[in-house]
């Protein structure tokens, strides 16, 4: 086949095929190391627990295993509070409302999800929800609340038809979660390594998880490449927003998590359905890297889409208008930006006037003013740009992978919630309910000790830095809001030239760029993103947030299925679709099926 091709393969490729799938390679016979290609670990420290990314998820599941005795360990890429939470502007979804219920909450993730969700995880979500939020407020997480009656006030936002959302300083409700959570994990001592970068994932002799290996830059308490040795491991790395120019992610959001499951052999699944929030703000065409958030909030408390001449496009488009389902306002923005032939819409949020601004969205005020743009007086010019990972590294409802021992929440994870499109808000929410759950799992048993042994492995064809900017510009064109077979099709030429050239270097000269963070990190933008290119090609429909230009209808009769990845030993990425009405349970080989308190006895295959 050729090297950007994807033909079908039979079922004794990669993992016996269930009735129905079918399988589907992306270049066949490739070389691919299953680790980064880093200096061997100079330094080692043992826990039973370590969790990797300082998010919603990650402090969570480390408070909830440290309270239940375990030894745990946080290593996170940046500073504790720095991750994408902390960015979180809109809220946190829970039926905390009077007259709302889980029933309903379910009803709008369903909708949104486009047929792709799978209800047994949504139904965790939205009963377990309103617990966790006041396990949440319980550990010093501050909400906003009505001066009348001292209750948590709730808005709406795109998909909901009631106001669920709970927010605190206005707009600044990942910040103060994150404020909580991290105060918390400090006042339990629970031990951390910031600044580090989590390479490879480290296995015992029968495959089981044994911890990580990780470089810590700079700032670090401990320089160069390290391991963390545990058990079990908890990806809450959160997303891969970095892959295209333009993003809500900061810039630590270079997909690590899912580019270290598939080198560890773990299942991916729904990648092609990344969500572009409709409202960033419009700082010009070649502004790249990550862009100010306007919060679906700020359409939920009242302000218009609207265009040039002041028309509010959306109606008749979708009867909840401005507050219809993500996918489909951004989709709605960019069909009126190529009607008209213009680089963006605006919001329009005058009527707010100046009091409500300041009190209720001060952070967008502050970063609208800081463009020169002042919202009390002038409508906000706004476009879509990357904002969420519907997909991920594939779980149970106990966030357990594929892998045994390697568990995953929060954005980095496929839990099955969110299907073909994420509902506004339930991203907070997600991350709290399952790194609850994998907790409950992880302490349900004994910790035990496994002992790492080395694997023989091919040295990675490594990424230079400046093909970090090669990779979204190509992402950004061929995989953005809008695709095409065509685009598609160039994207993955564009891509597999990055690899077939490094692993030419590597096989002519022995090496390729230097092992270093920046070489890490476009290694793990480039496996990430010709991953998602396969499985957007796969898709040959229009659901949810992937939008085919070829294919414009959604296919419910071949389409209501999740695609499925993962690395194969010969370093070839086997696809194979599956049955969207039974999201199939993983298996945890090393683990019993552990019964929760909500009556979760799913078997885990």
């Amino acid at each position: 086949m050729t090297a950007v091709g994807i033909t079908r393969e039979p079922a004794a490729v990669g993992r016996p095929l269930r009735p129905g799938e079918t399988g589907l390679l992306l270049g066949q016979g490739e070389h691919r190391a299953l680790t980064l290609h880093a200096p061997a670990p100079g330094w080692a420290i043992e826990a039973d627990v370590v969790v990797v990314g300082s998010g919603v998820a990650g402090l969570t599941a480390a408070l909830c295993c440290a309270a239940a005795g375990r030894r745990t360990v946080v290593v996170t890429k940046a500073r504790l509070d720095d991750g994408s939470t902390r960015w979180a502007q809109g809220g946190i979804a829970a039926a905390l409302g009077e007259g709302d219920t889980p029933q309903q909450h379910l009803d709008d993730t369903l909708v949104a999800g486009a047929g792709l969700c799978d209800e047994e995880a949504v139904r965790v979500l939205v009963t377990e929800g309103p617990g966790a939020v006041r396990r949440l407020i319980g550990i010093g997480a501050e909400f906003d609340t009505s001066a009348e009656t001292g209750e948590i006030e709730l808005t709406r936002e795109g998909g909901h038809r009631r106001r669920r959302i709970a927010h605190a300083g206005g707009d600044a409700t990942g910040a103060e979660i994150s404020r909580a959570l991290v105060a918390a994990v400090r006042a339990q001592a629970i031990e951390t390594v910031e600044n580090a970068l989590v390479l490879d994932l480290l296995t015992d002799a029968e495959g089981r998880t044994a911890g990580v290996t990780l470089h810590v830059m700079g700032e670090g308490r401990r320089d160069g490449v390290g391991a963390v040795h545990a058990p079990a491991v908890v990806l809450a790395t959160g997303g891969m927003g970095q892959v295209f120019s333009a993003t809500t992610n900061p810039a630590v959001s270079t997909g690590d998590g899912v580019a270290l499951a598939l080198r560890a052999g773990a299942e991916v699944s729904d990648l092609e359905f990344v969500q572009f929030h409709p409202t960033v703000l419009f700082l010009g065409r070649e502004a790249e890297g990550q862009q100010p958030l306007v919060s679906e909030a700020v359409r939920g408390e009242g302000a218009h889409l609207v265009d040039a001449d002041g028309v509010r496009f959306m109606r008749g488009r979708h009867e909840l208008a401005e507050l219809a389902p993500r996918d489909i306002v951004a989709k709605g923005i960019v069909r009126r930006m190529r009607e008209l032939g213009a680089e963006h819409m605006y919001l329009d949020a005058r009527h707010f006037g100046a009091e409500m601004w300041a009190a209720r969205f001060p952070t967008i005020l502050a970063a609208c003013r800081a463009h020169g743009i002042d919202p009390v007086t002038e409508p906000i010019p706004v476009a879509p740009a990357a904002h969420y990972a519907s997909g991920g590294v594939r779980t149970d409802l106990s966030g357990r992978t594929t892998v045994p021992g390697l568990y995953a929440c929060g954005e980095v994870a496929c839990t099955g919630v969110h299907g073909a499109n994420r509902l506004a808000s339930n991203s907070l929410l997600e991350g709290l309910v399952f790194a609850e759950r994998i907790a409950a799992d992880i302490t349900a048993r004994p910790p035990g000790r496994r002992v790492p042994v080395p694997h023989p492995t091919a040295r990675t064809p490594l990424q230079a830095p400046e093909t970090r900017y090669v990779i979204q510009r190509t992402m950004t064109t061929g995989a953005g809001v809008l695709r095409s077979a065509e685009s598609l099709s160039a994207a993955a030429v564009a891509l597999e030239a990055l690899h077939t050239e490094a692993s030419a270097a590597l096989d002519r000269d022995g090496k390729t760029a230097e092992p270093c963070v920046e070489t890490w990190e476009a290694t793990n933008l480039l496996l990430v993103s010709r991953t998602l290119v396969a499985m957007a090609r796969a898709r040959e429909e229009t659901r949810g947030c992937h939008w085919r230009e070829d294919r414009p209808e959604r296919d419910d009769e071949h389409g209501r299925h999740h695609l499925v990845v993962r690395l194969l030993p010969d370093r070839s990425l086997a696809t194979s679709g599956t049955a969207t009405a039974q999201f199939p349970p993983v298996r945890a080989a090393d683990a019993a099926p552990t019964t929760h308190p909500e009556g979760d006895t799913r078997e885990h295959a």
